[in-house]
């Protein structure tokens, strides 16, 4: 094992200690099956000598199209131990998605769960030739894939993770493409580093943690919350996949004390006929982000759920800000400020760095910053900001505010705005105010054509259950409310709104859905 000191410990070091001095402490438990820190070390001992035996070489990228548990996070994990480099794909993404990401990666080879097998061997004719001989499959059978416990178990371990270095890549994680095609976001091993030690800090783990993993294990959301319990010598308990009684159950029986949701679970959870019935007094600290949050969810989640609930703003591109429970009652509607280390500022449209106050372009710097965009030199400048110094910080293409004690209000998307007769409209602040009708469910407000003012919002709203107020009244309602220049051209019912796996809600569909008048 290398050498490293203090605070530079990197993810395989991590692993190795952890088996080292926490060996019989439970590292993954999915259902009834548990694996110690020293079993699951030697488990991810067993996939890096496996792609060794394949002929992969440290820097080597792997595929991992896989469904949540133990296998998945031996997967993920066992090719970083090796210094490969893991790349888990979302697995709703389309088979036509599935290949182009595949081919975009560049990578050597795949590791699949069953459901998946099939998809790859549909498409085994399209795949890269690198590929051949090196597809593994978990649970099934077919032509050119190796059965994954077979390989794992004949590979005897690896006596230590592979040393890395800082700047080698650890893993690539595909943006959830809300306004595009996803771009790979590449993390190296000293910022991977990083994340673990700072969202530690930032969202309270400590080594009793034991963190509940709901969403897929290829969501940054989940790593963070994985890399941080793993820092801490924790335990990730991993769902198959998000049940709202099920996540319920676990909580008492696991005595679960962190997890990192979206939104919509939130939603979920409240609305369940089961909510309420079970003891969730274990819960040490949970986390939300991937998503605006509402006003009255946050406040239902503070005073029923838990009272360390922390709210994360954050890009999987690497900048965070925290809404600590200390500071909320008095910024419910904040998002918070930078996690120590980092630092944000406010820019105008000509790139001038705004006073606290003026809504602008969120822009970012720390030792959270990704490498960079694979393959995508056209995106990592437009991501870049250089300040006067030389630095080079992050563009999230959000829009935000500062408060005079450096604390952090979300506006809206930059893409998300609506220019109407010349006026910059965003529409959270729209749905912010639609929010508080008891009709509404869920809303997104969008930018449709207008011959008059060029673009109009329209409010796109699900309805709450068993309400049948009218389309014109909550239309009226709304606008007796907002300013003259964001009254909403109209309301439209619909039974959900398009979503991604994370819960953020695709606005670029819903506004094809309208376009051309068909609103």
């Amino acid at each position: 094992m290398a050498w490293f000191t203090a605070g530079e410990a990197l993810l395989p070091d991590i692993i190795d200690l952890n088996a080292r001095w926490l060996a019989a402490k439970p590292a993954v438990v999915c259902g009834d099956e548990t694996l110690t820190w020293s079993a699951y070390r030697d488990r991810l001992g067993r996939v890096a000598a496996g792609l060794e035996a394949l002929g992969l070489e440290p820097g080597d990228r792997v595929i991992i199209l896989m469904r949540n548990g133990l296998e998945m996070a031996e997967a993920l994990f066992g090719t970083v131990y090796g210094g490969c480099v893991a790349v888990p794909l979302n697995v709703s993404v389309s088979d036509e998605g599935i290949l182009t990401l595949i081919r975009d990666s560049g990578a050597k080879a795949v590791i699949a769960s069953h459901e998946h097998v099939a998809r790859l061997a549909a498409m085994a004719g399209d795949l890269p030739e690198e590929l051949t001989g090196r597809m593994i499959g978990h649970g099934a059978s077919a032509d050119g894939f190796v059965d994954y416990t077979a390989w794992r178990d004949h590979h005897p371990p690896r006596a230590a993770g592979h040393p890395v270095g800082a700047d080698d890549e650890c893993n690539i994680i595909y943006s959830s493409g809300t306004t595009g095609l996803p771009k790979g976001i590449v993390h190296s091993h000293a910022c991977r580093a990083a994340w673990a030690y700072d969202m530690a800090l930032a969202l309270r783990y400590h080594g009793g943690a034991r963190t509940l993993c709901s969403l897929g294990l290829y969501s940054n959301i989940t790593w963070v919350a994985m890399l941080a319990t793993f820092w801490c010598g924790g335990t990730i308990v991993v769902m198959p996949a998000f049940d709202v009684e099920r996540f319920l159950e676990i909580i008492p029986e696991q005595g679960i004390t962190h997890s990192a949701m979206v939104p919509v679970q939130f939603q979920r959870i409240l609305e369940h006929p089961a909510f309420g019935q079970y003891d969730l007094s274990s819960l040490h600290s949970l986390m939300c982000c991937g998503s605006p949050l509402h006003e009255t969810v946050k406040r239902r989640i503070y005073d029923e759920i838990c009272r360390d609930f922390i709210e994360l703003y954050g890009l999987t591109e690497g900048l965070v800000t925290t809404l600590q429970p200390e500071d909320a009652p008095a910024r419910i509607t904040s998002v918070g400020r930078p996690c120590p280390g980092q630092d944000i500022v406010i820019l105008g449209n000509e790139d001038e760095v705004l006073p606290p106050g003026e809504p602008g372009e969120i822009v970012g710097y720390g030792r959270l910053l990704m490498a960079g965009y694979l393959n995508r030199d056209d995106a990592n400048e437009e991501a870049t900001w250089t300040d006067g110094d030389g630095r080079r910080w992050l563009r999230t293409g959000d829009i935000g505010r500062l408060d005079e004690e450096g604390f952090l209000y979300l506006v809206d998307r930059k893409k998300d705005m609506i220019l109407s007769g010349a006026q910059n409209i965003y529409p959270a602040d729209i749905e912010a105010v639609a929010t508080r009708h008891p009709a509404v469910a869920d809303i997104a407000v969008i930018g449709v054509p207008s011959e008059k003012w060029g673009e109009t919002p329209l409010a796109v709203i699900v309805r709450a259950a068993g309400d049948d107020t009218e389309a014109e009244a909550l239309a009226g309602w709304i606008n007796e409310r907002v300013g003259k220049q964001q009254r909403v051209a109209g309301v439209r019912f619909v039974a959900e709104l398009p979503r991604n796996p994370n819960g953020k809600i695709l606005k670029r569909e819903l506004r094809k859905d309208y376009a051309g008048g068909n609103w």
